[in-house]
């Protein structure tokens, strides 16, 4: 018979509590976030209407030209002039914040960006999809998900994980409501932001997910993204049309994001003051929308047009694609805030829909019509760009409901994703985090255990001399306590090292006749799985540790201390991976 102890009794009380908790947690983080997104959109919909960037607006002033016109370049420009004064005067970070923010402040265990930082960014979010930016919405949705649950794991709850949890939990529910797909959210969050899958963080990332849909779709009854009328692939070889969409939207996914880096690299170097920058691209959007208006704001009606026959002609889908990529990276690089998703999915369902129409001018190919190409297309880019391949499958699947198109999309999917991660890398947030210095792509592990360095492993209790003085003399001083002393020189730096005993005996001397280089030195930033590797061929014990600038001597640091700091992270990192409540 088991006996129940006292120990089990309260491992099973703890286990409850942390359920219940994170279970209510989870439900206020999937309320609050649904209800904080559904306000964004409205939002950035009633400027959309009231500056006249929004279509159906723009219809109702179509006897008054010059008001279109008026509004059309005017709008953007004094929307970027507003979006800049706002980072650059109140922004803590000087940019706008965004997913690569939430992956990195997840996969490094802190805050994403300052309480500050990330308001300013979600107000200039608005104010750039509201004046007609050609940026994204949910890319700053995501963020705003992030800090509302990153909000509530301040809260000393006494759980595991939590703040990396509450965070996720906010982006799953941000994805559901957004699209009305709570397992395309759930599937996101940890496919983009957790890049793991443990039950720990799977239970109240579905309880978020669902509670967003519930909100959106059941209580405010919010339309979706799209709506197509598929009746299925009738001919098997259009498979392999998928598959050879898939590889060239690869080609358009990646140019697109290659644009987007040069963007920023060229406004980085650039003379213009940042607070002008955005409204350059601003300026430059106001411009090329007098001739295609489509390119403004989030292009929710272009979206839907693409998958109906006739719509568009050829060369207007070609160039709506050259410039949706030229401006959103311009936008972007040049300080709008927002994201890349919406003009990714853009950018490729009319990238689809031009590949259906060249198809079938041919008149030699049988196709199944222009919705499976325009949405096989859409996703292969948006899923090439933003890494989350299994993500915008299931989208598919829960907006269309249909298995036919969600099986083509598949298709498109894969082979995208394969091109683009050999070509390019994991998505555009990996790569924009590379570049600020959180390499991803050799895995999570690795980046978390590169944020730790040896100085935080440094002791400053060892044995040390200057060059001239005596060997009697340190040895006398020192050989009862330490066996190896450092040598600094009048600069504190090291010169050397000295193994006491073993000289003790057999020399009479200044300590710089027989001192000897150091096998091993760290510098101070040195990371922990570096300061591994170089262990590998270290014979001894201690390794001195010098100041990165100034090289002086700041300490020692064990071959133990070393090997344990790294055993205890990747434990760690193990059981946020395995653990189940």
């Amino acid at each position: 018979m088991d006996v129940v102890t006292p120990s089990r009794l309260e491992n099973t009380g703890n286990a409850v509590y942390r359920i219940v908790v994170v279970t209510a947690c989870a439900l206020l983080i999937g309320l609050t976030v649904s209800l904080a997104a559904i306000a964004f959109v409205e939002l950035v919909l009633w400027f959309n209407n009231v500056l006249l960037v929004s279509a159906r607006t723009r219809v109702q002033f179509e006897n008054t030209r010059w008001i279109i016109m008026s509004a059309t370049l005017i709008v953007p420009v004094l929307g970027g002039l507003i979006v800049g004064a706002l980072i650059f005067y109140l922004s803590p970070e000087k940019r706008p914040i965004g997913p690569p923010d939430v992956i990195k402040g997840v996969q490094l265990a802190h805050a994403p960006a300052t309480l500050k930082g990330g308001i300013t960014s979600t107000a200039a979010s608005i104010i750039s999809l509201g004046s007609g930016a050609s940026v994204g919405q949910y890319g700053p949705l995501v963020y705003l998900g992030a800090m509302i649950g990153n909000l509530l794991s301040k809260l000393n709850l006494r759980i595991p994980n939590f703040p990396a949890i509450a965070m996720s939990c906010g982006v799953a529910a941000v994805i559901s409501t957004a699209f009305n797909a709570p397992i395309a959210g759930l599937v996101f969050a940890h496919e983009v932001i957790l890049r793991h899958y443990s039950m720990q963080s799977f239970a109240p990332t579905t309880v978020a997910a669902a509670t967003g849909y519930v909100v959106a779709n059941v209580v405010f009854e919010r339309e979706a993204l799209f709506l197509v009328d598929f009746g299925g692939v009738q001919f098997g070889h259009e498979f392999l049309l998928f598959a050879v969409l898939g590889l060239f939207s690869s080609a358009i996914a990646i140019l697109f994001m290659q644009l987007t880096l040069k963007s920023a690299k060229i406004a980085g170097q650039t003379s213009i003051h940042p607070i002008l920058r955005p409204a350059c691209a601003g300026l430059a959007v106001g411009i090329a929308a007098i001739w295609l208006p489509d390119v403004m704001g989030v292009g929710r009606e272009t979206l839907r047009f693409a998958t109906i026959e006739g719509a568009f002609f050829p060369t207007e889908l070609a160039v709506l694609i050259i410039a949706k990529i030229v401006l959103t990276a311009l936008c972007i690089g040049f300080g709008f805030a927002g994201g890349v998703f919406s003009p990714a999915l853009l950018i490729g369902i009319l990238f689809g829909a031009l590949s259906w129409t060249l198809i079938d001018a041919t008149g030699f190919i049988a196709t199944s019509g222009i919705v499976s190409y325009a949405i096989c297309g859409m996703m292969a880019v948006a899923s090439a760009v933003i890494g989350a391949p299994l993500t915008t499958i299931l989208i598919v699947f829960e907006l269309t409901r249909n298995y036919d198109l969600t099986v083509a999309a598949m298709v498109a999917v894969v082979f995208s994703n394969l091109v683009t991660y050999r070509a390019f890398g994991r998505s555009l947030f990996d790569v924009q985090l590379a570049n600020r210095g959180v390499d991803l792509s050799l895995g999570r592990d690795r980046a978390r255990l590169s944020t730790l360095h040896v100085s935080k492993l440094v002791s400053t209790h060892f044995g040390r001399c200057a060059p001239s003085d005596s060997t009697e003399e340190i040895y006398r001083d020192n050989a009862q306590e330490f066996e190896y002393i450092f040598v600094v020189d009048e600069n504190k730096q090291l010169a050397g090292i000295v193994n006491i005993r073993e000289h003790a005996e057999n020399h009479r001397g200044p300590i710089a006749s027989i001192m000897r280089p150091a096998a091993l030195v760290f510098e101070h930033d040195t990371p922990l799985p570096e300061a591994m590797r170089a262990l590998q061929d270290f014979a001894g014990d201690f390794i001195p540790v010098i100041d990165h600038e100034s090289k002086i001597l700041t300490g020692v640091v064990t071959e133990s201390a070393i090997i344990k700091a790294y055993l205890d992270a990747v434990d760690g990192l193990r059981n946020e991976e395995n653990a189940s409540a």
